[in-house]
């Protein structure tokens, strides 16, 4: 509970003593280069080769002959979007982003960097922080977006490359029954995941204490904590919205 409260009071502090909205302009710029479009490419391979395996394992489950090719894109379309591109992609986030941002702040605090900001009368954690929780929640919702279009490519290639199902069928597994409300479910859990992955990440490493061998540590409790905060929220907004 004491973290929790120490966590709570790192977030409120974020907005106190405010930067000019310019300066958060270029700060947001560049943290969105680096957490999304440096990302795009560990993404678009993970996305596109679980899209694949998806679509092959679905179908060597497929024993029944009454049961139609078109089936095998039903099931990854909808695997793609309410789990596999939000919350698989969210564990890749935290494993590149979220451990950058620890080690990162990380190593500002153990140099003094933080201390000198704080110095300056500047809101360290409003100057550091708040620029990448925003870039986060912008960038990793287009992230996911980009996730499940080539989850549902890598499948499609999968399956008629190996003649698993034809291209019509597949297509036609996609559209068939299909719900708007798993794309809006999709993007509230990409919003969600990136806010606790950048928050988490940067309240681990924000804090950190000692020196080089601290810093790994710190990196490695925010992956680990960002992982359990995903698994915790991909349940808990499942049983809020989709019930």
């Amino acid at each position: 509970m004491k973290s929790l409260g120490r966590y709570v009071i790192f977030l409120g502090s974020m907005f106190n003593n405010m930067e000019s909205f310019r300066t958060y302009i270029r700060l947001f710029i560049d943290e969105s280069i680096s957490v999304g479009v440096n990302s795009v490419f560990i993404v678009a391979i993970v996305s596109t080769f679980i899209g694949a395996v998806t679509a092959v394992q679905t179908a060597y489950n497929i024993v029944s002959p009454l049961i139609e090719d078109y089936i095998i894109g039903n099931i990854v379309r909808d695997m793609t979007i309410l789990e596999l591109a939000p919350t698989i992609t969210a564990i890749v986030f935290a494993g590149k982003v979220g451990s950058k941002i620890a080690s990162q702040l990380g190593t500002m605090r153990i140099t003094d960097q933080i201390d000198a900001l704080e110095v300056m009368g500047v809101n360290s954690v409003s100057y550091l922080v708040l620029p990448k929780i925003f870039a986060s929640m912008i960038m990793y919702p287009l992230l996911v977006i980009l996730a499940a279009f080539l989850s549902l490519y890598g499948g499609f290639m999968a399956a008629t490359l190996s003649g698993l199902s034809s291209a019509q069928d597949y297509i036609y597994g996609i559209r068939f029954g299909f719900n708007e409300f798993t794309v809006t479910f999709m993007l509230i859990k990409s919003v969600v995941f990136a806010f606790l992955v950048a928050s988490i990440s940067a309240y681990k490493g924000f804090y950190t204490e000692g020196g080089a061998l601290e810093v790994g540590e710190s990196s490695t409790r925010a992956v680990t904590s960002s992982c359990i905060a995903i698994l915790l929220a991909d349940y808990l907004l499942a049983e809020l919205l989709l019930n």
